[in-house]
C-alpha cells in the first residue's frame, strides 16, 4: 500500500513491507520503486522491513520540487528513515547511490551502511578515449545527451536497451509502464533536471562517510567505459577500509533487476553485519 510523507509542502511516496531492521530502497533517474520489484520481496523474505521509495518527482511522488540534486534526494531519504525509525541501510541506484553517500555522511546516527548500485557519486570527466574505444559507452552517452537536451523519450528507451544487456522476463510490460509514466506531464522534465545535476556534492562527502559501503557495478554498464575503474575510484575517495567493490559480470546499469539473486547474495551478509544491533 502506497504511503506518503509530506516534505516541504510536497509528497514523497513509498511503501513498507516486512518486519525487522530497516532497509530503504532508492531507485535511479527516470524510474520508480517498481525497479526493485524483484529485490524488495526477497529482502522481506530475508527478515527485513523494507521501505521502497519513489524519489522526488518520480513514480507516485509529487512534482514541483525546488531541486533534484543528490543533496535534495539525500535529505528526503534521511527524512524517511527518521519517520520510520532508524537506523537503516540505504540501497541506492545511480543518482540515489550518490544521495545515499550524502545521507550517510550527514546523518551517521541514522545510517548504518550504504549499498551503491552503479552509483553516480563522483564528477565524471569527459572520457574521449572511452567514447572512441567502447561502443556501449558511446551508445549510452549519445542517447543520454538526447534525453538531456531534447527530453527524447525514444532516446531514453534506446538508452535502456543498452543499459539492460539481458532483459528481465517482464521487460515488455515494464518498458510500457516506464513509457506511460514518463509521458505524464512534468515527468520527463524531472528526468532532464536530474541528468543536469552534478555529483560534486556526493563526491565531496565521500571522505566524511563513517559507515561501511558496498559498491556494486555491472561489467557491461554503458554509463562508463570501465565500470570497475569507476568503482575503484569511489573506494579510493572513502576512508581506508570502509569500502568494498564487486563487479557483476554481464550486468548493465540495473543489476538489481537483471541479476537480483546475485545482488541479494551480496546484500545479505552486508546487511547482517551492518544491522546486527539495529
Amino acid at each position: 500500500m502506497t504511503e506518503n510523507l509530506s516534505i516541504a509542502g510536497n509528497t514523497l511516496a513509498y511503501e513498507v513491507s516486512g518486519q525487522g531492521p530497516l532497509v530503504v530502497l532508492a531507485h535511479g533517474i527516470g524510474d520508480s520503486r517498481h525497479s526493485y520489484r524483484f529485490l524488495a520481496p526477497a529482502l522481506v523474505d530475508a527478515g527485513y522491513r523494507v521501505a521502497n521509495v519513489d524519489i522526488r518527482g518520480c513514480g507516485d511522488s509529487g512534482l514541483g520540487w525546488d531541486g533534484y540534486s543528490r543533496t535534495d534526494i539525500a535529505g528526503d531519504l534521511v527524512a524517511v528513515v527518521r519517520h520510520l525509525g532508524g537506523p537503516a541501510v540505504i540501497i541506492g541506484q545511480s543518482i540515489s547511490g550518490g544521495a545515499a553517500t550524502i545521507a550517510a555522511a550527514t546523518a551517521p546516527d541514522l545510517i548504518n551502511g550504504v549499498i551503491e548500485l552503479a552509483p553516480f557519486t563522483r564528477v565524471q570527466p569527459f572520457d574521449f578515449g572511452g567514447l572512441v574505444r567502447v561502443k556501449r559507452f558511446r551508445s549510452g552517452y549519445t542517447q543520454m545527451a538526447q534525453v538531456m537536451v531534447r527530453g527524447s523519450l525514444s532516446s531514453w528507451k534506446k538508452y535502456l536497451d543498452a543499459a539492460y544487456p539481458v532483459k528481465p522476463a517482464d521487460w515488455d510490460a515494464e518498458l510500457a509502464r516506464i513509457e506511460a509514466k514518463l509521458s505524464e506531464p512534468g515527468r520527463m522534465k524531472v528526468l532532464q533536471a536530474m541528468c543536469k545535476t552534478s555529483p560534486t556534492d556526493a563526491g565531496a562527502q565521500l571522505a566524511n562517510v563513517t559507515c561501511p559501503v558496498l559498491v556494486i557495478e555491472g561489467s557491461l554498464d554503458p554509463d562508463w567505459a570501465d565500470p570497475r575503474a569507476e568503482g575503484e575510484k569511489i573506494l579510493a575517495d572513502l576512508p581506508r577500509g570502509l569500502g568494498e567493490l564487486v563487479v557483476i559480470e554481464g550486468a548493465g546499469h540495473y543489476a538489481h533487476v537483471q541479476t537480483p539473486d546475485q545482488v541479494l547474495a551480496l546484500a545479505r551478509p552486508f546487511l547482517g553485519k551492518t544491522l546486527a544491533n539495529a
